[in-house]
């Protein structure tokens, strides 16, 4: 292929110039989550020596469906590309360890090739949006990334290009932890499961809000394998429905796995070979649930907590429960209002608090969660996994002074976005007046507003 690309795998896009140049978020071993998740295709050879081939591998984040840490090593000689994430852990991480990287800074173009460039968005849930053009036409992947009301920037771009395809994940895709219940022992079905509309319908919304073109399925292919796991299969999509419900006059989906040659416009479905469902003990993966805590991993997992300024101010107590054994982190004495319980097994819990990898522990989905007291929404996004995974665990703020500073550099970010883009006449004011700021000559270089006011 001259001028084209491949889709292939869980979320992975192969860019090619006349070689392969670029490969997005490659996870090409078989397992992640501690053995929980399994890819549920293949990747066939042709697309495999693609994937290693590449010049340039782009993560967008560090969820090991994404980042793979079995799979990294494929690629040590190649020039790893990152979104420009506050608190640079991934950057530092791959650094430290010798690996080539390049950290992308938020919407600025960079040639890859004579012709492909790219450019990124980082956003504070430490995700990203990654814009590919290939010689004139235009990729939009945004793997996981939510929204957050980008689609306007989007539409800003991709207006400007007669082909233009999205990449998401697709609707209901499982990413997040679904393993909750109440304090009765009830399973809490997730609402956005009840009425299960199709999901052909709110990726074609999507793809018409962002003005591409062709929406491409990404992110959403993999089955849950471990046996304390396997239960989350049945909230899963085949991949047969992804496309039910898509109408529109705009745009049109296209097949999951597929090779576009760009120069004639055409594509061939790959139709990887579907990999069977073989459910695995969990001891395959280290994990037993038998094990109990020692008083020095409690207490590991106590100073983890607590350093997390906001779990006191909204919990009064965690559970960790392990090998049937509870174990008790309070923040208030007296009785107990709100609190919650994580039952889950030694191995995997302690990596993920040496780690500081706390996410990977809920997506795996074998950990189970009860929901103790009055919470406003029942599960933990707002109020645990955002706080512990986004904000402490890579973005280094665990007070709530340093998560209004994290979130005021992204906040900063947006702002210079929007006046940059969207008001004419302010962005002529900034030009006037922008170089009487300190740090203005450091903007001039390619810094973020953020940084040259010093918050970031």
């Amino acid at each position: 292929m001259q001028i084209g690309f491949e889709s292939i795998g869980n979320a992975t896009i192969v860019v090619h110039d006349s070689q392969p140049i670029l490969v997005t978020d490659p996870w090409i071993t078989p397992d992640a989550y501690f053995g929980s998740w399994a890819l549920s295709h293949e990747i066939p050879s042709e697309q495999r020596e693609s994937i290693l081939k590449s010049k340039f591998v782009w993560f967008s984040h560090g969820h090991p469906d994404h980042l793979n840490f079995e799979s990294l090593p494929s690629f040590r000689q190649k020039m790893i590309l990152l979104p420009d994430h506050l608190g640079g852990r991934i950057a530092k991480g791959l650094r430290e360890d010798g690996y080539k990287v390049t950290v992308l800074r938020d919407r600025k173009w960079y040639e890859l090739s004579t012709n492909v460039k790219v450019m990124c968005w980082a956003d504070h849930y430490q995700d990203s949006i990654l814009f590919v053009d290939v010689k004139g036409n235009l990729l939009i992947n945004c793997n996981d990334a939510v929204d957050f009301g980008r689609e306007r920037f989007v539409r800003h771009i991709s207006k400007n290009y007669k082909n233009s395809f999205l990449f998401s994940i697709s609707s209901l895709g499982i990413a997040d932890m679904l393993n909750y219940y109440d304090e009765n022992g009830k399973f809490i079905v997730p609402k956005e499961y009840l009425h299960r509309p199709p999901s052909g319908l709110e990726n074609a919304q999507k793809t018409e809000r962002f003005g591409a073109r062709y929406f491409v399925p990404n992110s959403s292919f993999h089955f849950f394998q471990r046996t304390d796991s396997a239960w989350a299969n049945e909230f899963s999509r085949p991949i047969e429905e992804l496309y039910k419900g898509f109408e529109s006059k705009k745009c049109e989906i296209l097949p999951a796995f597929i090779r576009y040659d760009l120069a004639k416009n055409t594509f061939q479905e790959i139709n990887p070979q579907a990999n069977p469902l073989v459910l695995k003990d969990p001891k395959q993966f280290g994990d037993d649930w038998s094990e109990e805590l020692t008083a020095g991993e409690l207490q590991e997992i106590d100073s983890y907590f607590k350093k997390i300024k906001h779990l006191g101010n909204f919990l009064d107590f965690i559970n960790i429960r392990v090998g049937k054994k509870d174990n008790f982190i309070s923040w208030k004495k007296g009785q107990f209002q709100r609190g919650l319980t994580l039952e889950c097994p030694r191995a995997s819990l302690m990596t993920c608090i040496r780690y500081r990898i706390f996410e990977d522990l809920l997506i795996g989905n074998f950990m189970k969660a009860t929901l103790h007291g009055n919470w406003p929404v029942p599960d933990l996004n707002a109020d645990f996994s955002i706080y512990v995974g986004k904000y402490a665990d890579n973005g280094y703020a665990y007070t709530e002074k340093e998560v209004k500073k994290y979130l005021a550099a992204y906040a900063f970010r947006a702002m210079e976005f929007r006046l940059y883009y969207w008001v004419p006449v302010m962005r002529k004011i900034m030009g006037k007046y922008l170089r009487l700021l300190p740090g203005f000559e450091n903007l001039r270089r390619g810094k973020s507003l953020a940084e040259a006011k010093g918050i970031s």
